[in-house]
């Protein structure tokens, strides 16, 4: 392959690495009462992998403390998915079934560190970026520019499902916004409509009243 070639196809690997999510590191300060949670909006058939840590301060150190956390993964229906309770580093790996908001929330074992907050490091991997790719070169054997371009093939699939879910996201909002308008212009004529009766009949009464007594 030519230079030119080579040069086109890693800029094209750079934009896709932009365009499509894949690894977010995290850091968590997590309170010694009290729980922190992180999220992501993930549509279905997508593989998340994610390794999370307690990172030792010097207090610990000092205090020959090892802080520990519990973990809870859940999914946007409210099933779990990973459930872990006193703990200083664990893993967690699925494929989603469900589209929305996937939650993990990170609380501490008070008993174990003193009350004192928790740092948690968080390595959260989607799509592609979950993918073992050292895997997939032994087995099928490749390697080099043959296992970018199967990389790039893989980003590929990865934009066109996010496109279509963005697709169907969007008609589902615009549903909901053109029902939502519906609504709105009905109880608006409804409440002109009422107004409308309530200052007639306010009218006729104040016109009776005058008339009976003989101001009109």
């Amino acid at each position: 392959m030519k230079p030119v070639e080579v040069c086109i196809l890693w800029a094209v690997l750079m934009v896709v690495g932009l365009v499509v999510p894949g690894t977010r590191g995290i850091w968590l300060d997590v309170p010694s009462s009290g729980t922190k949670c992180v999220s992501e909006e993930l549509h279905s058939k997508v593989v998340v992998l994610t390794d999370y840590f307690v990172v030792g301060d010097e207090h610990h150190i000092n205090n020959s403390i090892v802080p520990t956390i519990s973990v809870k993964v859940t999914s946007p229906y409210g099933n779990n998915l990973h459930h872990q309770e006193n703990v200083t580093h664990g893993q967690f790996a699925f494929t989603t079934t469900e589209s929305g908001n996937y939650l993990a929330c990170f609380w501490t074992d008070n008993s174990h560190h003193g009350g004192a907050s928790v740092s948690v490091g968080i390595d959260w991997k989607t799509g592609i970026a979950a993918k073992d790719w050292d895997s997939v070169a032994r087995k099928e054997k490749i390697e080099g520019l043959e296992l970018e371009l199967q990389k790039l093939e893989g980003a590929v699939e990865a934009i066109h499902e996010n496109l279509i879910y963005l697709k169907d996201r969007e008609a589902e909002m615009r549903e909901v916004s053109e029902k939502t308008n519906a609504r709105v212009a009905w109880f608006s004529i409804m409440s002109l409509g009422v107004c409308t009766v309530v200052s007639t009949s306010q009218l006729l009464y104040l016109k009776r009243y005058f008339q009976k007594k003989k101001l009109i």
